[in-house]
C-alpha cells in the first residue's frame, strides 16, 4: 500500500475564535489529501468531470482525537485500503508536526456517472494505477 502525504499549515481561517481547528475543516484537509493522492497517479478529477464521472463521498467515519491549532504544521496521510468495482475506501490520518495523531477517518468514495446520478464502474485506467490492500 502506498501512503500519500500532504503538509498543511493551519491558517487563522481554519480555526475558531480560540485558535482551535473547527472540526468540519478536518474533512476539508482529508479531501485535499485524497485529491493529491489521485494527482500522484496522474488522475485529474477535472478530466473525469469532462467525462461525466465524479468521486463522491458516501460515508465518513471520523475520530477527532486532539485539536490542531493556529499556525501549526500538520501532515495528512492518505492510503487506499479497499477497491471495489465502483468505490474506493481511504484510510486517512492527520498528524501534528511532532508526530502525534490528531484525527483519523475512514472514507468511502463512490464513483458516479453525473448524467445518470448513479454509481458506475471506476475506469480501468484508474484501477490499474491505484495501489490498495485488496
Amino acid at each position: 500500500m502506498l501512503t500519500s502525504t500532504l503538509p498543511v499549515r493551519i491558517y487563522y481561517e481554519d480555526t475558531d475564535a480560540g485558535g482551535i481547528v473547527y472540526y468540519a475543516n478536518y474533512l476539508k484537509f482529508f479531501e485535499r489529501g485524497r485529491t493529491e493522492f489521485l494527482r500522484e497517479f496522474n488522475i485529474q478529477q477535472d478530466i473525469l468531470l469532462e467525462k461525466n464521472i465524479a468521486f463522491v463521498v458516501r460515508k465518513v467515519d471520523m475520530d477527532c482525537i486532539k485539536s490542531a491549532r493556529f499556525n501549526q504544521l500538520i501532515t495528512v496521510k492518505t492510503t487506499v485500503t479497499k477497491q471495489r468495482r465502483a468505490s474506493l475506501t481511504f484510510k486517512q490520518e492527520i498528524f501534528h508536526e511532532n508526530g502525534e495523531l490528531l484525527c483519523q477517518a475512514t472514507t468511502l468514495i463512490a464513483c458516479v456517472n453525473l448524467q445518470k446520478m448513479k454509481p458506475t464502474a471506476i475506469p480501468a485506467e484508474i484501477i490499474e494505477v491505484i495501489p490498495s490492500a485488496s
